[in-house]
């Protein structure tokens, strides 16, 4: 039986890992991540999780850790945010490139400077092609399925790749919802035991781990990683499926739709702005505005043709983005979505940037940017960046 219990988006994310009982969790703190690594760490010190804790001294070690641990063949573990994710960058893109199952959890926020603890998706966006895949939860619930799927993905032999589960600092972090917490057995009947597929490591024969490597094997290194990264978008929506018939909770795979059957307007969103965007969405429909949700949940690899399918009909999108993309007037979500669809027929698009710094993105923000997606429907031209800014008095 699951159990419901009323908890906050952290210790969503170690009950997560917990459950899927991991080998090595590496620790180090960074707001607003570090209560996740302190529950885990009183897990084990309660003898709830059976799992060795490393705590290190930087998050380049963190990453550094995990990344030897699962050589070694070990189920590993652990978690991070904005510049410890920016310090661990060295390990963090040889783990993908190794094809090493690790899973983390990336509690976004924004990246220095100006100095801010608050959210922002600024931070894993910014490591979006160094080969990991990145999911984005948008409640608690979310969180804790993710992690456990997260396992199920990365260990799948068509895949064999670092996993991010990313969820919005403060707004998720912190807050607290009710959440049902599946039963263990039934995770260990999804995910299974750990089985590695790659060399491990063995004192007793010792080896070299990442050598000098010709032009020729990188060129063909990179050829397979790309195609695992294909095949997880493939695997993904698999898990998603066998979860649901497990849990009772299914969430689209790679994309939510929402509301999108008969959808002439439709917004892209990423992560917990999205509960915002479908309560504007149903209010909009109540006024016989037909105007569905896009939700991103897989930025990496990108569900290049789900999105392309999902917006064929529309007459108009917009993209809110909780990041810039420095070097162009958008955010980077709106490009992704802009690419996808190139070759398209032409689809009028409004970028639209908000949320930055954990600033509120309000039910009348969506509200607007309902609006103004309509407006460049009748202008079939797109519009400028929108930025939504919280007004003052």
């Amino acid at each position: 039986m699951q159990r419901l219990d009323a908890i906050n988006g952290n210790m969503a994310a170690a009950i997560g890992a917990a459950l899927a009982k991991p080998d090595v969790i590496a620790a180090y703190p960074i707001t607003p991540q570090t209560p996740v690594v302190e529950y885990l760490t009183q897990f084990a010190a309660d003898g709830e999780i059976d799992a060795a804790m490393s705590e290190v001294e930087s998050e380049l070690s963190a990453m550094s850790v995990v990344t030897g641990a699962s050589l070694a063949g070990a189920r590993t573990f652990t978690a991070t945010a904005s510049q410890g994710l920016a310090l661990m960058y060295e390990p963090y893109f040889r783990a993908s490139t190794l094809r090493l199952p690790v899973v983390m959890a990336v509690v976004n926020r924004e990246m220095i400077s100006p100095q801010s603890v608050w959210g922002g998706q600024q931070d894993s966006l910014s490591v979006r092609d160094a080969g990991w895949l990145q999911i984005y939860a948008e409640d608690n619930q979310e969180i804790l399925d993710l992690v456990i799927q997260a396992f199920k993905l990365a260990e799948d032999n068509r895949v064999l790749l670092p996993v991010n589960v990313c969820y919005d600092g403060f707004y998720l972090s912190h807050m607290t919802e009710k959440v049902m917490i599946p039963e263990a057995g039934k995770v260990s009947e999804l995910i299974g035991q750990y089985h590695p597929e790659h060399i491990l490591l063995d004192p007793e024969k010792p080896m070299a781990v990442d050598p000098l490597t010709n032009g020729r094997l990188v060129m063909e290194y990179r050829c397979r990683h790309l195609k695992a990264q294909q095949a997880a978008l493939k695997v993904f929506d698999e898990v998603d499926r066998e979860f649901g018939e497990i849990f009772g909770r299914k969430y689209g795979g790679a994309i939510e739709e929402y509301r999108m059957e008969d959808a002439e307007y439709a917004l892209v969103t990423t992560g917990s702005m999205s509960g915002a965007a479908k309560d504007m969405i149903d209010v909009k429909r109540t006024k016989g505005i037909k105007v569905g949700l896009v939700r991103m949940r897989m930025i990496r690899p990108f569900p290049k043709q789900r999105v392309r399918d999902a917006l064929a009909k529309v007459k108009a999108f917009g993209v809110v983005d909780k990041n810039v993309s420095f070097g162009c007037d958008t955010g980077i979500i709106y490009q992704e979505v802009r690419a996808a669809l190139y070759g398209a027929a032409g689809v009028p698009s409004v970028p639209v940037i908000g949320g930055l710094g954990g600033e509120d993105i309000s039910l009348r923000m969506m509200g607007e940017v309902i609006e103004a997606i309509a407006a460049v429907a009748e202008q079939q031209q797109d519009q400028e960046t929108i930025w939504l800014m919280v007004e003052e008095g």
